[in-house]
């Protein structure tokens, strides 16, 4: 593939206008993500961008990430979001993305303090704020979903407490389909059990593993689809462990959420759940022509 068919800049009568474009790196509780900024014009060609997301994610070879998050235009909410993930898969959401986008459209002066951004997973309302120097977010979730139509998962009704790789999983989508599981200690081998439930056969579009223990908090531990590993934080991940544990009557309507990388308040207001956590620019650059050269290959 030629340079012009993996980027949409076009060198035009302009002298100045450079032959890279920019990037925010962001994240939230160490949930890591590339920001590319397409609310002007498309930085990244549509049939080039799931190739993007795998090379520019490699931490060796790229910038190394998460995730790649396009900002876009959206007729039906103030902002959009596409995720697109180290493996090349679109997500149809992801909690602490949309913390780190809602970030920079902030700082960026698109919106103000509320805004709605559309997402695969629907319109999601958000709200921002500073605290002590800190930049905050509230998401709205939505209602958790537990049919198994919804989640998706095979078979009918819900998908409750059901033996499956040898043990008790419940699955729930929260913008995205979660299996959650309770231990009684999160000291193990993720990778040793966790692709085998994220590849049941009874999910068939996969599904994202979470490990909780109980206790004062919920301690979590999160392996996603399309990162095909464990991650510092996952929002939706922790948003399905304090959905199903409310329901199995082991938290109430306000859940701290302990990730490996930090805190996230969940709370329930009649169906609907509402994320809070942090999120935190790290730092900005260009990817110059020469990288983009270097991916031709790969693209």
């Amino acid at each position: 593939m030629k340079l012009a068919d993996i980027s949409e800049i076009e060198l035009d009568d302009d002298p100045f206008r450079p032959h890279s474009f920019a990037f925010t790196k962001l994240h939230g509780n160490g949930n890591d993500f590339i920001l590319i900024d397409e609310i002007a014009r498309e930085q990244v060609a549509e049939t080039a961008k799931r190739k993007f997301a795998v090379v520019c994610c490699r931490r060796s070879f790229g910038i190394g990430a998460d995730g790649v998050l396009f900002l876009v235009n959206s007729p039906r909410a103030d902002l959009g979001m596409r995720l697109f993930q180290p493996d090349g898969s679109e997500a149809e959401m992801c909690g602490n993305g949309i913390r780190c986008l809602a970030k920079y459209a902030w700082e960026t002066g698109y919106v103000g303090q509320s805004f709605d951004v559309e997402t695969l997973a629907g319109i999601i309302p958000v709200q921002v704020r500073e605290m002590e120097g800190s930049f905050w977010a509230r998401v709205d979730m939505g209602a958790p979903k537990f049919d198994r139509i919804a989640i998706p998962a095979y078979g009918s009704g819900e998908f409750i407490n059901e033996e499956l790789e040898g043990a008790r999983v419940t699955a729930v989508n929260t913008g995205v389909p979660h299996a959650v599981i309770f231990v009684e200690d999160l000291d193990f081998d993720i990778q040793e059990i966790a692709p085998r439930i994220r590849n049941s056969s009874i999910f068939p579009e996969g599904v994202n593993v979470n490990f909780v223990k109980l206790g004062q908090t919920l301690e979590i531990r999160t392996f996603e689809r399309g990162v095909e590993g464990e991650t510092f934080s996952c929002g939706t991940g922790a948003v399905a462990c304090a959905s199903v544990a409310r329901r199995q009557g082991k938290a109430g309507d306000e859940v701290l959420v302990e990730t490996k990388g930090g805190p996230l308040i969940i709370t329930f207001e009649g169906d609907k759940a509402f994320m809070e956590g942090p999120a935190v620019a790290v730092y900005s650059g260009e990817l110059n022509e020469e990288y983009w050269w270097s991916l031709s290959g790969d693209l």
